[in-house]
């Protein structure tokens, strides 16, 4: 088994468990992009902590993109367009990875237990071993809309006190596993990849068998390097669009 040191619930910093609170409720759109955010004073009396704990959440949420602060003019949701990083990086934010989720709508359904699937394991290129517990999701703009992908969502086994406690419903799992875990992101990789729509996908998808789609893997680790989360999403051809800001260094 894939050692993924992972810390129980009571062990979670409250600061991770803070970001992790206020990431859902930018997701899920709580807060208009652009607009004013909730006071560091407003944040304390809010979840009864300290102006450090509150300080360190919103350091790491600035970090992954999803919000800016500035000395003098207050903290604002950044828009999922403005988010991005440095050309060099394999994922320039974590808000960038997430962006396609804001203004969508999701909920999930355990499929599966047991080894990854062969066809998964072989692209990811880490130690995968161990057992996996799959929750797949189709993702739509609205109720009743086409379906823009459809997404395996595969959680290792040291993970799965957290698993059992997740909302299937909340739509960002990944969110929340980071949150009931206290598994900390060391890195995030993503492999996108041109291909045709095989029958489970094409039904899922409402396309045809063959048709184009768009097929990306992201494996989240640990900061010892160890896997504990895959994503495997399928998107059709036309119904993808992904817009990236990039900021070149002098």
């Amino acid at each position: 088994m894939a050692d993924v040191a992972v810390p129980s619930k009571s062990k979670t910093p409250r600061y991770m468990q803070v970001a992790g609170e206020l990431r859902e409720a930018i997701l899920a759109g709580r807060y208009a992009d652009g607009q004013q955010f909730p006071t560091e004073t407003a944040l304390c009396r809010q979840y009864d902590v300290s102006r450090f704990t509150i300080r360190e959440a919103l350091k790491r949420l600035q970090l992954e993109g999803l919000i800016a602060r500035k000395r003098g003019s207050g903290t604002v949701v950044q828009p999922a367009s403005a988010r991005g990083g440095a050309l060099h990086q394999p994922l320039s934010n974590v808000g960038e990875l997430l962006q396609y989720a804001r203004g969508s709508e999701v909920s999930y359904a355990e499929v599966n237990c047991g080894n990854l699937p062969k066809n998964v394991a072989e692209q990811i290129g880490e130690d995968t071993h161990g057992n996996w517990r799959c929750f797949r999701g189709i993702r739509r703009q609205t109720a009743g809309a086409p379906p823009i992908a459809v997404t395996d969502a595969y959680f290792h086994e040291v993970l799965s006190d957290a698993v059992d406690r997740l909302d299937l419903e909340a739509g960002t799992l990944f969110s929340q596993i980071e949150r009931l875990a206290g598994v900390t992101i060391g890195r995030v990789t993503q492999d996108i990849q041109a291909i045709s729509a095989d029958t489970q996908t094409a039904k899922d998808l409402k396309i045809k068998k063959g048709d184009a789609v768009l097929r990306i893997v992201r494996c989240y680790l640990d900061p010892a390097g160890k896997v504990y989360e895959i994503s495997v999403s399928h998107h059709p051809g036309d119904r993808f669009a992904y817009a990236m800001h990039i900021d070149l260094d002098n």
